[in-house]
């Protein structure tokens, strides 16, 4: 099955989950944690990007990263590539440290931040290497109760939602970690696309957003031209024969137009549409043209073959 593109933008607010290469120790001792929260907030300082949270466990990190104008993937790359050539010579190890694919999942803040952090910090509770989370060393945690002292995650945002004054924030702070977390598991990340977190709002406008920049390709083959087909018949009520019929209905070339483009999208090629669709590739090349009109049902196309995999 093809990747998924990620979503990425300015100002997005991301869950960033990143493991170790078949479940490998990335971390062996505390100076391997001290040398990657180094390199992690030399990269924030580096690219400006917002760091909420983090929680670093043997085999894996968890991120709270909102962005700046350098996107995601450069940044992590950048990180992941730096303490891999410091794991590599300390431990005189070669090849890749990481799991090839990072997991990226674009939240709604204003909704899920604080469930979030909980969440991460809560990490080493969970994993039974710690009782309460104060006494697990290798997490924001302690930026926020104000034990540590090295800081690189910004706090500020999290503790005035809880109160303007720093000190009664940090209190209520650590009254809502002493409350009993909701269950908050890998089911919640069966969301759209198993790339968004939020409410049906916020995708639309997500969807919205992304739509301005649609990348030709980068979905290579993901979905088959009769997939593509289906799920035109299934949203709009045209079925492959009228697609491949000599009508020249409105509703009928739309449905044309939405398949090259979804085509284009996944990669193929002008003549293998023409063929699918039993038309000269010159028409098909005419279909092309009206992408900016039909970005939305675009995308509820891809989401709808998303859906039904």
């Amino acid at each position: 099955m093809a990747r998924k593109p990620r979503i990425e933008f300015e100002g997005g607010f991301y869950h960033v989950i990143t493991r170790g290469n078949q479940k490998q120790k990335i971390f062996r001792d505390e100076q391997d944690f001290l040398k990657y929260l180094k390199i992690l907030g030399d990269y924030k300082e580096r690219y400006g990007f917002s760091l909420y949270a983090y929680v670093l466990m043997q085999n894996h990190v968890h991120l709270l990263m909102q962005m700046g104008e350098i996107p995601l993937s450069k940044i992590l790359q950048g990180i992941n590539q730096c303490y891999t050539m410091y794991f590599n010579r300390r431990y005189r190890t070669v090849g890749h440290l990481f799991q090839g694919r990072y997991k990226s999942i674009l939240c709604d803040k204003d909704e899920y931040l604080l469930t979030l952090v909980r969440y991460l910090h809560y990490n080493p509770l969970r994993a039974k290497f710690a009782r309460l989370p104060e006494e697990y060393r290798w997490s924001s945690h302690r930026e926020y109760t104000n034990l540590a002292r090295d800081r690189i995650v910004d706090t500020t945002l999290v503790l005035e939602i809880f109160a303007d004054d720093l000190a009664r924030a940090r209190r209520l702070y650590r009254k809502y970690m002493e409350e009993e977390a909701t269950v908050f598991n890998e089911d919640l990340y069966k969301t759209v696309d198993q790339r968004i977190l939020g409410g049906e709002a916020f995708v639309d406008r997500v969807m919205r957003r992304t739509q301005k920049g649609l990348v030709r390709g980068r979905r290579r083959h993901e979905f088959r031209l009769a997939d593509m087909a289906t799920g035109i018949g299934r949203l709009w009520g045209i079925g492959l024969k009228e697609l491949r019929n000599k009508g020249k209905k409105s509703k009928v070339m739309e449905g044309r137009k939405l398949l090259s483009l979804a085509a284009r999208e996944c990669g193929y090629k002008g003549r293998e549409v023409a063929e699918f669709l039993r038309k000269d590739p010159a028409a098909v090349t005419g279909y092309l043209k009206d992408e900016k009109s039909l970005r939305d049902k675009l995308e509820r196309l891809f989401l709808l073959m998303g859906e039904n995999r």
